[in-house]
């Protein structure tokens, strides 16, 4: 079995909550990403926890009673030295407007690649990559001008082999 870990974006938690795995219909996927997270397969970063508790609703009340063990700090030089490589290579590319550059710098996209890129863990996102993107910059695209693994939710769960019976 691999030992990889996988980190996951806000959508995996907002799309899940509001949609296919709400927490009414789907308690064992809630129950599974705690598991995982405990045996330490799955994280986020603290600025996606900052984005969900932002919410007043069951997921931010989940996150912060549930899961919150399971946010990594950003602060360490490996992920700064990773961010500022990241945020380089963006405002370098004329592809992206300007607004597209400034919310991707104000949000946690950068930081959760840039986490990904230095811990060498998988990113979990719901993003496709785009080339024409311009108003916004994709997390996938990013991923692949680093070399950073990406998935998308329903394939970390078959990797991590999770079954709801």
């Amino acid at each position: 079995m691999s030992s990889d870990v996988y980190v996951l974006d806000a959508n995996v938690f907002i799309e899940a909550s509001r949609r296919y795995y709400a927490f009414d219909l789907a308690p064992g996927f809630w129950s599974s990403l705690i598991q995982h997270a405990k045996d330490s397969r799955i994280i986020s970063i603290d600025r996606i926890k900052q984005e969900l508790e932002r919410g007043k609703d069951e997921l931010a009340e989940w996150v912060k009673h549930d899961f919150q063990e399971a946010f990594a700090s950003t602060h360490d030089a490996d992920i700064l030295d990773s961010y500022r490589n990241i945020m380089s290579w963006v405002n370098s590319h004329s592809q992206f407007s300007d607004a597209a550059k400034a919310d991707f710098a104000s949000g946690a996209d950068g930081w959760l690649i840039a986490f990904a890129q230095a811990k060498t863990c998988i990113v979990v996102t719901h993003e496709v990559p785009s080339a024409e993107a311009k108003r916004k910059v994709p997390i996938p695209n990013i991923c692949m001008a680093f070399h950073v693994p990406f998935i998308d939710t329903f394939e970390m769960l078959r990797r991590l082999r999770v079954k709801f019976v």
